[in-house]
């Protein structure tokens, strides 16, 4: 109703504004003005329509009036109705407001209560603090007095250890000068055992002059005694110098095989020093003795057996040594005629395991130089002659056992390949040892899975070997047929260096780890890639092992943080 007087009383405000516009613009036609005339003629449509619009909202207003006074007589009419009920209503009401108040007085007894607690609590609290702070006090007290004493006593320890410090500064200055001094004496000394050593050297070089005219003079004499009975000169001469370097060898080999045993000697004997001190630094109880009696008898057995091995081994390898040296050159007692040896003919005398005389006697004087001429590894022009248009063809022995091991293994390949057998992959001075595939992942490894997934990985195969190599799946292991399936097409001949794939698809039924191989078979002989599946496991680390808090004051506080790390794919609870 009050909106609909309101809209009443802007229809009647919009009439009274429009009679007003009509007035004005029959006003501004009699005065021509035609700007004024055609704005109010605007103003006077828009007026019409805004007064159309209220007086269509004031239908509506009047009609949801009436709807609303019928609506307000029902209910009305039915308000009668249910008067006891409100009378039962406004009962129980107050019924409840003096059940609310009993229950407000209640609480606040209560409260009071609690609060005459809270305050006895406070007062206790406080107490308690004074005393805590009281108590801090005097703790703050003693520490301070620590602290003084604390750094009274490392000044004291700083002033002894700077003495000892200047003490030791002192003791090195004075060593150094004394070094400085042992220095200059050495030096003077050495001044003065030059100048001695040169007149030493002087009468040396004299002496060494007389030998060697000695021994030119006792080469003449060999050689004219040579000439007389009509032999080669140069190879008698040559053998003769050789006879002497090989003596020499064998004097330096035999002070160095005393040395060997001296320093072997000491060895046992350092050794049993030790064993002697370890037997004396044990505790003299009789209980541990007994218990560590049967240690102490294997370890000085063991000891002894590692020295017997030390010196056998020693011993072989000097007699080894000494045969090596007694088979390059051998003189004859009956002719003094000599043979030398070439590595190869030594190589093939072990090899063969064949006991044969390196020295071989001379048959007639024709047929004995060419037997006995020296046969050094590489030859000169006195001892053949030589066509420079031709290259001379040298059997040598070493050649010739290796061209007959070749032809040998070749023979034993082309029957294993007859027989259906497997081969290995060679090539010249060359042999392929181990898998002739390479997988790259090395190893198939599914991690942390999860059960009804599916997870594929792909894996490459190479061929490392030497030549055109084969490769087709064979299985899997028993215990991954359930959950694994591998899909591989064969490639055919793959070249060395060629590579294949092969797709592995893992489909974990139950929540378990397997671990097993996927096979296969090349022409070198069957190879297999490993396969492991994982479950969820969490793996707890620390990154430290050990906390250093390093150098510190009395007193002091320092703190070390510690991080530890869950790396795996299951989380886990610690304490």
């Amino acid at each position: 109703s009050d909106t609909l007087s309101a809209c009443r009383l802007r229809s009647k405000m919009l009439a009274k504004q429009l009679d007003h516009v009509d007035m004005e613009i029959e006003r501004e036609e009699e005065a021509g003005n035609v700007a004024a005339v055609s704005r109010l003629q605007a103003m006077s449509s828009r007026l019409c329509t805004e007064l159309e619009t209220e007086k269509e909202l004031e239908l509506t207003l009047a009609l949801t009036l009436k709807q609303n006074l019928v609506e307000l007589w029902q209910i009305e009419t039915e308000q009668e109705k249910y008067d006891i009920l409100r009378e039962q209503l406004q009962k129980d009401e107050e019924e409840l407001q003096m059940q609310y108040q009993e229950e407000r007085e209640v609480r606040i007894w209560k409260e009071k209560i609690t609060a005459l607690q809270a305050e006895g609590t406070r007062r206790t609290r406080e107490k308690r603090e004074k005393e805590a702070q009281r108590e801090r006090e005097e703790r703050n007290k003693k520490l301070l007095e620590d602290a003084k004493r604390n750094h009274e006593k490392a000044v004291c320890f700083l002033r002894q250890s700077m003495a000892r410090i200047q003490e030791k500064n002192a003791k090195e200055e004075a060593k150094a000068r004394e070094h400085m001094e042992r220095r200059i004496q050495a030096v003077l000394s050495l001044k003065t055992s030059i100048t001695s050593n040169r007149e030493r050297l002087q009468t040396l070089q004299i002496l060494n002059k007389a030998k060697a005219l000695e021994a030119k003079k006792e080469e003449m004499k060999m050689r004219e005694a040579i000439l007389a009975e009509g032999g080669n000169v140069v190879r008698e001469i040559f053998l003769h110098k050789r006879q002497q370097e090989h003596e020499k060898r064998q004097e330096a080999f035999r002070e160095q095989q005393k040395s060997r045993k001296m320093e072997i000697v000491s060895r046992i004997l350092q050794e049993r020093a030790a064993t002697h001190r370890q037997s004396k630094s044990q505790s003299p109880t009789k209980a541990i003795k007994a218990l560590r009696r049967p240690a102490n008898i294997q370890m000085e057995k063991y000891h002894r057996f590692r020295l017997s091995c030390f010196v056998l081994l020693n011993v072989q390898v000097i007699e080894l040594c000494l045969k090596i040296a007694q088979a390059t050159t051998k003189h004859e007692t009956g002719e003094n005629k000599w043979r030398v040896i070439s590595p190869s003919d030594l190589l093939i005398s072990l090899t063969e395991n064949k006991p044969q005389d390196v020295l071989q006697e001379r048959g007639d004087e024709d047929t004995e130089r060419d037997k006995t001429f020296l046969v050094p590894e590489f030859p000169g022009l006195w001892s053949r002659e030589c066509d420079l248009h031709k290259v001379p063809k040298a059997a040598d022995p070493t050649q010739l056992a290796l061209r007959t091991i070749r032809t040998q293994m070749a023979k034993k390949r082309m029957e294993k390949l007859q027989a259906g057998t497997l081969h290995k992959q060679t090539v010249p001075a060359q042999e392929h040892k181990g898998c002739a595939f390479h997988s790259k992942p090395s190893c198939i490894h599914f991690k942390d899975f999860d059960v009804g997934q599916i997870y594929k990985k792909k894996i490459i195969l190479t061929n490392t070997s030497y030549s055109v190599n084969y490769c087709r799946l064979v299985g899997i292991s028993e215990c991954l047929k359930d959950s694994i399936s591998v899909h591989f097409d064969p490639p055919g001949k793959m070249s060395s260096g060629m590579s294949c794939e092969f797709l592995v698809t893992f489909k974990p039924m139950i929540n378990k780890g397997l671990e097993g191989a996927v096979m296969f078979m090349a022409q070198t002989g069957s190879f297999s890639v490993p396969l492991k599946c994982t479950v969820k496991t969490c793996m707890l680390a620390l990154d430290k092992e050990l906390i250093d808090f390093g150098s510190l004051v009395v007193g002091e506080t320092i703190s070390r943080p510690i991080s530890l790390t869950n790396s795996g794919a299951l989380g886990a609870r610690f304490r």
